[in-house]
């Protein structure tokens, strides 16, 4: 069942390529995989695995639905109590030297036991994660609130980036970009994220219009894996994780339109 297919650019478009990436269902058969449980190398040398124990998989063609009552957290690693149950793509993507990569999918969320207006309480997410620099360009999804993530983090076991200290911006950040967006639970959107290499310019947009634009990237971004989760972003409090209380999140999302153009 390999649902990763190529188009061959038109002669309008030979510098432009457009790939289809799902194939959910080697998730359960284990053929032919382009998805695993992702995770992080522990402290002590161990592993912690984004998985859910009593979550439920269901595939329908090209769409995943993952539904999962929250039951894991962290209470050392902010990183690892974030994400809940997290699945990886089993390849990565990268932008073109001196062009661009996009990144376009369909996502409904549906959480149930968060906190009303509390984006950070429980949430589904496409994340796209480059581990080389720490890059994390993401969309973040609730029943009433939707936010772009763009974000340079220390990863657990990724070489730290070297400190420039005439540089007048941090060299880790976080932000999320809360949108003026009217959403409901389990309402329908359709996302893209786009980077340009060469310009140092990346870009969000909802249902076809554009919502974030950030330019003056300040690295380079080499390539990216996705990441499908459901998750929470609740800040360790005095040793101990808060994240969890009983939240069931669903998270649902369509193939990927993968279109990396070379200018």
């Amino acid at each position: 069942m390999d649902e990763t297919s190529t188009t061959l650019p038109t002669q309008e478009t030979a510098k432009s390529e457009t790939i289809t990436y799902a194939n959910y269902h080697s998730i359960i058969t284990g053929v032919d995989r382009t998805w695993k449980y992702g995770g992080f190398p522990l402290p002590n040398g161990g592993f912690w695995l984004y998985r859910e124990p009593d979550a439920t998989v269901v595939v329908e063609g090209d769409r995943l639905r993952v539904t999962a009552q929250l039951s894991r957290s962290n209470d050392q690693v902010q990183i690892l109590d974030n994400a809940k149950n997290m699945f990886f793509s089993t390849r990565t993507f990268a932008p073109p030297e001196n062009g661009s990569i996009s990144f376009e999918w369909e996502q409904k969320a549906r959480c149930m036991g968060t906190a009303p207006g509390d984006l950070y309480d429980g949430f589904v997410s496409v994340n796209l994660l480059d581990f080389s620099t720490g890059a994390a360009l993401d969309f973040f999804v609730c029943n009433d609130v939707i936010a772009t993530v763009y974000a340079i983090l220390r990863f657990p076991g990724i070489p730290v980036l070297p400190d420039k200290e005439q540089d007048e911006r941090p060299k880790y950040f976080c932000d999320f970009g809360e949108l003026p967006i009217e959403t409901r639970l389990g309402q329908l959107h359709r996302y893209r994220i786009w980077y340009h290499r060469g310009k140092d310019e990346l870009a969000y947009w909802v249902d076809g219009n554009e919502v974030a634009r950030y330019r003056d990237v300040p690295i380079k971004f080499n390539s990216f894996l996705i990441a499908l989760g459901l998750m929470t972003e609740k800040t360790i409090e005095n040793g101990k994780s808060v994240s969890v209380h009983g939240q069931t999140l669903i998270g649902e999302w369509s193939r990927f339109t993968i279109t990396t153009t070379e200018e």
